[in-house]
């Protein structure tokens, strides 16, 4: 299998139709109906900030929005490493790989801003990243840092989407994902052909990994430096 720019742009295009179709006010009607009206998720006890007074961190809320908002962390992590790796291209970057490092940014960028708009005055606040440990101005670094952001992306959102109640949601994070497994494909390629799907990736069943939301955070929080709470995402 060999990845190009257009497996890209079509994968991401299927996103966009999703996205189109699932309004940002369509998106909250779903959260303050459909959950609401299965005990899910109530709207009163959600902080809008989500700043926990208890000083242990930003808090992901509960419910559904804990989900989305664990998803918007990691976005919004993968969106800034990205966006830095295309300020400081490391030496030697084919124009190949700018063009499709450059579509995985607008990728990252496209999915922070949805799960921003769509959770509104419920999402946490911007988080602060430090990339200190990444050489980006080398290629092995950027690209090996890339596939274990890459990883660690299909494994959250394979391992969160049982714990999401509404199937509109559940419906977006299958489009993500889609693209997201996309994008991890590519780096492993650009490593190692054809190490798209590896034992390192697999389970026992030839199924990609899946990781709870609290065990993603612990190995995102060595980037991500911004106090978080994660005692509402399941363990």
């Amino acid at each position: 299998m060999n990845l190009t720019e257009k497996n890209f742009n079509d994968a991401h295009n299927e996103l966009d139709v999703q996205k189109k179709n699932l309004h940002r006010r369509t998106f909250m009607r779903y959260t303050g109906v459909a959950l609401a009206g299965a005990s899910v998720l109530s709207l009163a006890d959600c902080k809008k900030d989500y700043t926990n007074p208890s000083g242990s961190g930003v808090s992901f809320g509960t419910g559904d929005y804990s989900i989305l908002n664990f998803a918007y962390a990691l976005e919004q992590l993968e969106a800034a490493f990205y966006t830095q790796v295309m300020a400081t291209p490391f030496s030697g970057m084919s124009v190949s790989e700018n063009n499709l490092l450059s579509n995985i940014r607008d990728h990252e960028i496209a999915h922070r801003e949805f799960f921003k708009a769509a959770l509104g005055t419920y999402a946490i606040p911007a988080l602060s990243v430090n990339f200190a440990s990444i050489n980006f101005t080398s290629r092995d670094s950027v690209l090996n840092t890339a596939k274990a952001f890459e990883d660690l992306g299909v494994s959250a959102y394979n391992g969160a989407g049982r714990y999401i109640a509404d199937a509109n949601y559940l419906l977006i994070a299958g489009k993500i994902v889609s693209v997201e497994a996309r994008h991890a494909a590519y780096i492993r390629d650009l490593i190692s052909y054809n190490s798209f799907a590896d034992s390192t990736i697999l389970d026992g069943n030839g199924m990609d990994t899946a990781r709870k939301p609290s065990a993603v955070i612990a190995i995102a929080s060595a980037y991500i430096t911004t106090s978080l709470d994660v005692s509402t995402l399941p363990a």
